[in-house]
């Protein structure tokens, strides 16, 4: 407003502005609501407000305000302010006001102890009331919780005497103050006071102190200050381009706060506690912290917690990331660094995360923590593989900071080096060169590089790693095969799983066998035999010989490999003895090198693909499932390969159960593009092709499966039992009509199956080929697909060929055979679980003994496929066409009608019509 100041009723105080005061930001309903009491008053009756608010949010500002507003509206305005310098002199806040209203005649005595009090009071409640006879007055009081003892008293004296004087009485208090001695705030506010609490401004009146535009900008200030006034005009000047408002603070906001929170027992000690532990701020950690009693450091809570300087949570951290990062500054930074120390491990102790104990070691600079360096170690693989790169490089550079053997210094250099690969490769590239300069012991450096390459996911990072691997192979070469041969092995491993093409080449290798005379070495060599057995196809027998060599010992880390993982495990799960071997060797004490799988996460997989293989999908699904979960809960299902293989069975085996819904879920939420070039996503397409056949997306799963079968050759594997993929494509080709594809896939798998030498693929091939073949061709192939299936642990895929030879029986008019091949696939189907599986077979044994029922309509006993072909045969109907009508071969054909001629006694086809027509009319 311009209005001037009425001359007949001026404002009083030196403290009053003379001219209206410019608006508040964000105030508007405050202000409001203390300028709807001015008709009150101006009306001859008392009126009072409390405005109460935290340090900072403009209690003063709006007060005065206010009284200008007052004043224009023909108030007489006296304003006093209490101080923290003053509240022990009687009187103080009292003579001011009175000072205001009378400035020349009727002063308070000079003392105001008991002997005068009782004038004294009189005295000050008459230059209250003479002031009114002038006019409406205005009375403010600011920082009323500072005010002297006595002029607290001189306003309770008056509050009840005023009640029908045109007077209002404006107080400001800071949020929680404990009240001064035997005056409360209220005893001081006249008659009933409406109470108006200051929040924090809206990111509007943010904006409008800072000096910006509305936005995320302003928004993060406001919530940095919690929109407090005072807090945004300190972090204006510090708000330079580029800057995060969370990460600022204010040297002098920490005096202030410091200074006021000295009043108080021990709450500068707090204060400093709550300002180093941030998020960590738990009772007793404040208390050891500050080094008070855990009674006395709860009284301290308590008080800061109601003048808002701590949260009032189960963890009192400090209100506003500004405050807290105001504390800090203050703080000097010795001090700073050793209390972060002290927290650190204070933290470490009470078992906290690894992740909130390097935060304080990260602040802890110049203190030497030789015991931080696990911690540090283990917050960065976590930051590393959550996507916090940067983080995690920083966690190293601090670990480097401490005293190191040299096996720890390289251990350290090489984590950094995968940490800055992610943002900084030339940086990586120097990170792994200064580790090989630093090895000093052989055994140890094997060890470290080893662990690298089992640490990752695969993908880019995995170049990094066995570009590690082989710098530190070179140098470690000197001291003989042995020495190096683990290390290589394994970084043929990585090399071979992390490849969009053929693996590198077996042979290079080979060279090096002769002279290893190490166990371990001799192990792993055996694990690259099986290997590559497995990529060539060749032998079954020799694979697993070479598997078993491989798990003579107690050292397991080739089978954690991802890559080696997945092979070994489809090779050796109809192999039960060497499964529990497997599974024994896996299930180590220390948690999986790759920080995105759960302790004990492999053998438990293993065991669910060992379940799966022998037809036992219920108890493998509840594996997969509770180790799922946990794959989730670590963020890597759809990026570690053990969690996408965990994921892919787990469709499949949802797939034969027939809960189709569960398993279009799962896929949903899995990447198809991400690492391409690892096996585990080859068996998530295979998965997904599974899937769609059995839903009726037969073209788009016919391509998922021909696809799969082309990354595989495309990876140089051979080995038929990875993922059956042609027993599963030739099926919808058939579907689709594609008879000629069909036929070419059935034969292939056959001449793979053939050439690996297993039960299972063998069993599974003949199957195939017992579909896509005829007559008696097909009922061989089937018949030794159910001996060979026998022999091993494949249920399901025994259930599979009993149904397919039951339907080609009944069709071929075998139907005692029939019912008791199909009564079995019934059975083993239900027992397994495969709910599809079951109902087909059921169906066809309903058919078959349909079939077996006699026709009703003739004497002779023909069953109802015999009595149709007959009456067909009758009709003119050639063989092939009746063949060709009811969907049979010309074999089945001739089998029916020669039961049919023997039944009606007729020697043959002319003397079909008029036997049909007599054993009719005799019906």
């Amino acid at each position: 407003m311009d209005t001037e100041v009425n001359p007949e009723h001026p404002v009083s105080g030196a403290s009053v502005p003379k001219r209206p005061a410019p608006r508040l930001p964000g105030r508007e309903p405050e202000i409001g609501r203390l300028t709807s009491l001015f008709p009150v008053a101006l009306g001859g009756t008392a009126a009072s407000a409390v405005l109460v608010g935290e340090f900072g949010m403009g209690k003063s500002a709006t007060l005065h305000t206010t009284a200008a507003l007052a004043a224009d509206a023909g108030f007489t305005v006296a304003i006093a302010t209490g101080s923290r310098l003053e509240s022990h002199l009687p009187g103080g806040v009292a003579r001011q006001l009175a000072d205001a209203l009378d400035p020349g005649s009727a002063r308070l005595p000079a003392e105001c102890g008991p002997a005068g009090e009782s004038e004294a009071l009189d005295r000050f409640f008459r230059i209250v009331r003479e002031a009114t006879e002038r006019g409406p007055l205005f009375l403010g009081i600011d920082n009323v919780h500072l005010a002297d003892a006595w002029s607290m008293r001189c306003l309770a004296y008056i509050r009840h005497r005023v009640l029908d004087l045109p007077v209002l009485i404006i107080l400001t208090s800071l949020i929680g103050h404990p009240p001064h001695r035997e005056v409360a705030l209220l005893e001081m506010a006249g008659c009933t006071p409406a109470t108006i609490t200051l929040n924090g401004l809206g990111d509007a009146g943010a904006a409008e102190i800072l000096g910006l535009a509305p936005g995320e900008l302003a928004t993060a200030c406001r919530e940095a200050t919690g929109g407090n006034p005072y807090l945004l005009q300190a972090l204006r000047p510090r708000l330079l381009p580029g800057a995060d408002p969370k990460d600022l603070g204010s040297s002098l906001i920490g005096q202030v706060l410091h200074t006021r929170m000295a009043e108080f027992p021990h709450a500068p000690a707090i204060l400093h506690a709550a300002a180093i532990l941030g998020e960590d701020a738990g009772f007793d950690l404040l208390a050891q912290l500050a080094g008070v009693d855990e009674f006395e450091a709860l009284q301290a809570i308590d008080t800061m917690v109601r003048l808002h300087v701590l949260n009032n949570s189960n963890r009192p951290t400090l209100t506003y990331p500004f405050v807290r990062n105001s504390v800090l500054k203050d703080m000097p930074k010795t001090t700073r660094a050793v209390n972060h120390a002290r927290a650190a491990k204070l933290l470490s102790e009470a078992g906290a995360p690894a992740e909130r104990v390097a935060a304080h070691l990260l602040d802890a600079t110049s203190i030497r923590i030789p015991w931080g360096v696990d911690v540090l170690r283990l917050s960065a693989r976590n930051a590393v593989f959550s996507g916090r790169s940067e983080l995690g490089a920083r966690y190293l550079r601090r670990a480097l900071e401490e005293r190191l053997t040299s096996g720890r210094r390289v251990a350290v250099l090489l984590q950094l080096a995968h940490a800055e690969f992610q943002v900084d490769p030339p940086a990586a590239a120097q990170r792994v060169r200064e580790a090989v300069d630093t090895i000093g012991n052989r055994d140890t450096a094997a060890f470290i590089a080893s662990a690298m390459l089992l640490s990752l996911c695969g993908g880019q990072d995995a170049r990094l790693a066995i570009s590690a691997a082989g710098q530190i192979a070179a140098r470690l070469d000197a001291g003989g095969p042995d020495a190096v041969w683990p290390l290589l092995c394994m970084t043929y491993l990585a090399e071979a799983g992390s490849r969009l093409g053929p693996p590198p080449e077996f042979r290079d290798f080979e060279e090096q066998w002769a002279p290893l005379t190490d166990p371990a070495a001799r192990r792993s060599r055996s694990a690259l035999l099986a290997l590559d057995a497995v990529r060539s196809g060749e032998s079954a027998q020799d694979a697993v010989a070479h598997f078993a060599d491989a798990m003579t010992g107690d050292d397991g880390e080739l089978f954690e490999q991802h890559y080696f993982f997945t092979l070994a495990t489809s090779v050796l799960a109809d192999e039960p003895a060497h499964v529990d071997r497997l599974c024994r060797v896996l299930d180590v004490e220390r948690e999986p090198w790759d920080v995105h799988v759960p302790h004990g996460a492999l053998p438990t997989l293993a065991r669910g693909i060992a379940l799966q293989a022998s037809g036992d999908l219920q108890r493998a699904s509840v594996h997969f499932e509770s180790l799922l979960r946990r794959f989730d809960e670590r963020g890597g299902t759809t990026t570690c390969p053990v969690g996408v293989l965990c994921a892919a069975k787990l469709v499949e085996c949802w797939v034969d159960l027939g809960r189709f819904e569960a398993a279009t879920s799962l896929l949903d939420r899995m990447d198809f593009v991400a690492s391409q070039g690892l096996f585990t996503h080859t068996y998530l397409l295979y998965a997904r092709g599974r899937l769609r056949v059995a839903t009726g997306y037969t073209r788009f799963g016919f391509e998922d499966l021909l696809s799969c079968g082309r990354r595989l050759a495309h990876h140089g594997m051979r080995f038929p039992g990875f993922v059956p993929w042609r027993a599963h494509a030739a099926r919808a080709a058939l579907a689709l009509g594609q008879a000629d594809d069909a036929a070419r896939l059935a034969e292939e798998d056959m001449n793979a199956s053939a050439r690996w030498g297993a039960a299972r693929p063998m069993g599974t091939a003949l199957t195939t080929l017992g579909l896509v073949r005829e007559d008696d061709e097909a009922e061989r192939a089937l018949t030794k697909a159910i001996t060979t299936l026998r022999s091993s642990p494949a249920r399901l895929q025994l259930a599979t060929a009993l149904t397919e030879l039951g339907t080609l029986q009944a069709r071929h008019g075998q139907s005692e055979k029939a019912i008791e091949t199909l009564r079995q696939a019934v059975e083993l189907s239900e027992h397994c679980g495969a709910r599809p599986l079951a109902r087909r077979a059921a169906e066809e044994l309903r058919s078959a003994r349909r079939a077996l029922t006699p026709a009703k309509d003739n004497e002779h006993g023909l069953t109802r496929q015999e009595n149709r072909i007959a009456v067909m045969a009758a009709q003119g109907l050639t063989n092939r066409e009746i063949a060709t009508a009811l969907h049979l071969t010309r074999r089945t054909v001739e089998l029916h009608l020669s039961g049919a001629y023997r039944k009606l006694g007729i020697p043959g086809r002319a003397e079909l019509g008029g036997a049909l027509a007599k054993s009719q009319r005799g019906a």
